[in-house]
């Protein structure tokens, strides 16, 4: 009997070990991860309202949608965040009013984004706005008897709007359309339609056609937007909101300009703003954002700072209003802005500059003024640093294996989001130096206790430029000593994005490929941010050979160094800038099994015209494709250039609605590949577009990476 009973008691104790041993992470796991942001400390830094992002299913059995609702809790963790709404609409952007005693929000409303009210004592949100133009970005004043908010107007409503187009006028710059040179054609005409008409009868016909979408008329520069084409140009506006009359929010800005970041600046009735009054270029040719003041009433614009070719954005002022803290720098890509201060009354000479060469974000002011916080992306992960004003050191305050995402301070409390290895998203309370910090929320660690992750490990090697590229290695997530394993090489796009631990957006699929049974590297190579402006701009001119050394020196040396790693299996994949590399490299290359590319650029000549990131071309290259210099350096950079060498077994994706890199890119690589019989597949996506991977359907995000994984699987087993 005590033999039964030690037997039976040895296979519970089995069953209850096998149940709670960890799991790898699968393809639908992605479904779990919850993402965190727009975090908002109130007003005494007792409580902390935020925004969750999370996927629900749909109807179908296989569909997910996207869902964003507001969340509050004790800063010190002390009670469980619960959610503040609940609406199938969503909410998000939450701000607190000066009193803590109410949130003003984001929800849709009638198809437009529209402001609403939510009381701490109870009751439901009052919706504040009913905007045609929409209203998004509220900004409290300081006694929390109004707000600021942003709304978008097309151009076709500025001109009948007298509100904001007082007395009907026309651009004084030119709307670029043929044979009309002072905008004659935007004024409204009486003519009937009518196609066997007078002229003016004609174009009534013809603008009709446009309204039924029987034809798209494109006059503009950037008329590529992220999934379709459009003629039409829209202008962002300030708007003043009284609570005590909400129902007649008064424009601040006025006319054929756009404007963003409105701030009250305390102790005067000015607001500061970011935008560009150009009153002789189209907007689509101005690239420059200047600072600007202007009354509470919408009179008396004024221009603080602004030049050429240069830009002043990113503005955030003291809580005194004494003082902004901003960024400056040259228009362009590939360059890394400074943070500047500049007295509120002051110009250009009057700019303290504050050397930090990383990109940053979100500048936060001690309510002393002493100090400023900022983020920025840095050797593989997203720190939070601190300027002392006096000295103006600055001081990193937490590391790099980590991302620190949205965070708010008030007084020593310090509220922010963390990605490490072991968690993607999670909400952490610390002192403003981010000591001993405390995890007070659970949305994603829960689940993630119950996987078995792989963690990276970090290296580095000196490239032939001098350049420090940092790359990591991981094992299997069921890796046995002395077992062989494929391996997958990761390459990150942009070309100006960074990867580490610290990067959220990769954490499910670095963690899917290592549970799956493959080794994981990745490296930063030159021309990768979050290293600096030298490393940033060393691929200038050069996107395909110094980035692919970068990456073939990092993978050779992680495998040299990992006896578990199989270099007769390796497989390469990524997208945006890193499905161009693929293909470079494996136009240059053959170690590699199999590749992947999704969303890719291969020929820079035609890139120009496909995508909507066109500027990339002479930000890069120097010029355009029609040019003698440049055309060359085009030629020796684009991949379809080497088509012919490529033999390696290739899977390519593109989302049928993807404007930012262009579909035909895609056609144009399947299509020479094709007819030279060479082993490739190419997978387009319905209604994606280029951000598919990161926030597009659920359903093709997971058929991509299986997808991919199938395709690996042929040419490696």
């Amino acid at each position: 009997m005590k033999k039964l009973f030690v037997a039976v008691f040895s296979n519970f104790l089995v069953i209850i070990l096998f149940a709670q041993s960890p799991s790898p992470v699968t393809v639908t796991d992605m479904l779990k991860i919850k993402n965190i942001s727009s975090v908002q400390l109130s007003p005494d830094g007792k409580q902390v309202v935020f925004s969750v992002l999370s996927i629900e299913p749909e109807d179908s059995k296989w569909e997910y949608k996207y869902a964003t609702q507001l969340w509050i809790t004790t800063a010190d963790g002390s009670s469980a965040p619960r959610p503040l709404t609940t609406s199938k609409e969503g909410a998000s952007q939450p701000t607190w009013s000066p009193d803590g005693k109410q949130i003003a929000f984001v929800r849709a409303a009638e198809g437009k984004p529209q402001i609403f009210l939510l009381s701490l004592e109870g009751g439901e949100p009052k919706q504040l706005t009913k905007s045609k133009y929409g209203a998004s970005s509220p900004r409290w004043n300081a006694d929390g008897s109004a707000l600021l908010f942003m709304g978008s107007i097309s151009l076709k409503d500025l001109m009948t709007d007298s509100l904001l187009n007082p007395g009907k006028q026309v651009p004084s710059w030119s709307l670029e359309k043929p044979g009309f040179l002072h905008n004659e054609n935007l004024q409204p005409s009486a003519a009937k339609a009518n196609p066997d008409g007078t002229i003016e009868e004609v174009r009534a016909y013809l603008e009709n056609n446009e309204k039924d979408k029987k034809a798209k008329v494109l006059n503009k520069l950037n008329f590529q937007e992220e999934s379709t084409t459009s003629g039409e140009l829209n202008f962002s506006h300030v708007f003043l909101l009284q609570l005590k009359d909400p129902g007649n929010p008064k424009p601040i800005t006025k006319g054929f300009y756009s404007f963003s970041n409105p701030q009250f600046i305390k102790g005067t009735n000015k607001i500061l703003l970011e935008g560009d009054v150009n009153e002789t270029t189209h907007p689509d040719r101005t690239l420059e954002t200047q600072l600007y003041t202007v009354n509470n009433d919408g009179s008396g614009l004024k221009k603080l700072l602004g030049k050429n070719d240069y830009n002043y954005s990113g503005s955030s002022i003291s809580p005194s209003g004494k003082w902004i803290a901003l960024q400056q720098g040259a228009t362009g890509f590939v360059a890394i802005p400074t943070l500047s201060l500049l007295p509120i009354d002051g110009s250009e000479k009057d700019l303290i500059p504050i050397p930090f060469d990383r990109n940053i974000g979100n500048i936060i002011w001690s309510e002393d003024e002493k100090t400023l916080w900022f983020s920025a992306q840095s050797n593989g992960g997203v720190t939070l640093n601190k300027v002392d004003i006096g000295s103006r050191k600055v001081t990193t305050l937490t590391d790099f294996n980590s991302g620190i995402g949205s965070y708010s301070i008030k007084g020593d409390k310090l509220v922010f989001v963390k990605t490490a290895v072991e968690n993607p998203f999670e909400l952490y309370s610390a002192n403003s130096n981010a000591a001993n910090p405390i995890r007070i929320s659970s949305f994603n660690y829960d689940w993630v206790q119950q996987k078995k992750l792989s963690y990276p490990e970090k290296f580095s090697f000196k490239n032939e430029k001098g350049l420090t590229v940092e790359y990591w290695v991981m094992k299997p997530t069921n890796y046995e000593p002395g077992k062989k394993y494929p391996v997958v090489l990761e390459i990150h796009g942009g070309p100006t994005a960074m990867w580490g631990p610290g990067e959220n957006s990769m954490w499910h699929e670095f963690q899917f490929w290592c549970s799956k049974g493959y080794g994981v590297v990745y490296a930063n190579p030159r021309g990768s941010g979050g290293y600096g402006q030298e490393f940033l701009k060393a691929n200038v001119k050069d996107w395909g050979n110094g980035p692919m050394q970068d990456v073939l020196t990092a993978l050779t040396k992680a495998t040299a160094a990992s006896p578990w790693a199989d270099t007769s299996k390796m497989v390469v994949t990524g997208g945006s800038y890193a499905g161009y590399l693929i293909a470079y490299i494996i136009s240059h290359d053959n170690r590699f099994k199999a590749a992947c590319s999704q969303r890719g650029v291969y020929d820079l000549r035609t890139f120009f015209g496909e995508g909507n990131a066109w500027r990339l071309v002479p930000n890069y290259f120097g010029g355009y494709p029609w040019e003698k210099t440049v055309l060359p350096i085009l030629e020796r950079e684009s991949p379809i250039t080497y088509v012919q060498n490529i033999t390696t077994p290739y899977i390519m994706f593109h989302g049928e609605n993807d404007l930012r890199t262009g579909v035909i890119q895609g056609e144009e690589m399947f299509k020479s590949l094709k007819v030279l019989g060479r082993p490739v597949e190419y997978v387009r996506h319905p209604g994606a577009t280029h951000e598919i991977t990161r926030s597009g359907n659920n359903r093709q995000r997971i058929d991509q990476m299986l997808r991919t994984w199938e395709f690996f699987e042929r040419y490696i087993k």
